[in-house]
C-alpha cells in the first residue's frame, strides 16, 4: 500500500454532540511536533455561520490491521480562544488551518505518515502547466470503509505554478472534486528528490485543496461548471508551524 494514504485522514466537525460536516485533512510534522492540517473554512466559516466547537479525526490504531480505527477528539477552543493557527498575506486570508496535536495523547500504536518541510517543493523544482497531481481525500465522505483509507482523484496544474492566481496565495487545479474534499493534500510524484528521505512518502506536497472555482456570470442552464479548483500553496505551513 502506498504510504500516501496514511498521511491523509477524515475529519468530522461537531457542535457539542451534534455532527455538522465531514471533510479531509492530513498530518504535517516539524521539529518533533505534529499538526493536523485542513481548510480553515472546515473549522470556521463566518459567511455560512459554520462554527463547530470541536473536531474528531479518524486514526488507524493497529499497524497490522487497517480495519481497526478510532476517533480522536480535539477541542477547537480553550478558554474561548481558538487553538488552530491561520494566516493571511497581502491578498487576504488564507484558507488553511493547522492544529497542533499532543502526541502523548495519541494511541501508542497509531499507524500514520506525515508530510514534513522536506516534502515541500524546492526553489529549483519545476512544476509545469499540466503536470499530473493527486488530490487525496474523502469526496462526499466516500472512502474505503473497510480499511478506513481515502481515495485519490487525478488532477493537473491549471495555472502557472509559483504565481499568485488573481493575487492570492493559490493556484488552480483541473479535477473533479466534491464537498468533503476540503483540506485534502494536493501532491505530485517526485521519487527522485525524496528518495534521500527514507520515510517511504515519495511525494511533493504542493498545496491544500480548498474549493471548486466558479464564476458568478455562468449560465447554469447552458454552461457547465468550469471543473477548476483552488489550492493554496503548501509553503504557508512553514509559517503556521513556527514555534
Amino acid at each position: 500500500m502506498d504510504s500516501l494514504l496514511l498521511a491523509a485522514t477524515r475529519v468530522h466537525t461537531y457542535s457539542q454532540d451534534a455532527m455538522m460536516t465531514s471533510a479531509s485533512g492530513f498530518f504535517f510534522a516539524r521539529e518533533k511536533r505534529l499538526f493536523f492540517v485542513t481548510s480553515r473554512h472546515v473549522l470556521i466559516d463566518e459567511p455560512s455561520g459554520h462554527c463547530p466547537d470541536r473536531i474528531e479525526i479518524e486514526l488507524h490504531i493497529d499497524p497490522a490491521n487497517l480495519g481497526a480505527s478510532s476517533w480522536f477528539s480535539v477541542p477547537l477552543y480553550v478558554d474561548r480562544r481558538a487553538v488552530w493557527r491561520q494566516g493571511c498575506d497581502a491578498g487576504g486570508a488564507i484558507d488553511v488551518a493547522a492544529v497542533e496535536l499532543q502526541e502523548s495523547a495519541l494511541p501508542d500504536t497509531m499507524a500514520y505518515r506525515t508530510f514534513t518541510p522536506a516534502h515541500l517543493p524546492g526553489l529549483d523544482q519545476a512544476v509545469e502547466i499540466g503536470s499530473p497531481l493527486l488530490v487525496v481525500g474523502y469526496p462526499l465522505g466516500f472512502h474505503d470503509s473497510l480499511h478506513h483509507l481515502p481515495v485519490v482523484r487525478h488532477a493537473v496544474v491549471a495555472s502557472s505554478f509559483g504565481l499568485r492566481f488573481q493575487g492570492k496565495g493559490q493556484f488552480l487545479t483541473d479535477a473533479r472534486t466534491h464537498r468533503g474534499t476540503s483540506g485534502a493534500p494536493v501532491v505530485m510524484a517526485d521519487s527522485g528528490r525524496l528518495n534521500m528521505h527514507d520515510d517511504g512518502l515519495h511525494w511533493t506536497l504542493l498545496g491544500v485543496h480548498s474549493t471548486r472555482f466558479d464564476i458568478g456570470a455562468r449560465d447554469t442552464e447552458h454552461d457547465e461548471a468550469l471543473g477548476l479548483n483552488c489550492a493554496w500553496y503548501a509553503d504557508i505551513l512553514m509559517k503556521l508551524t513556527e514555534r
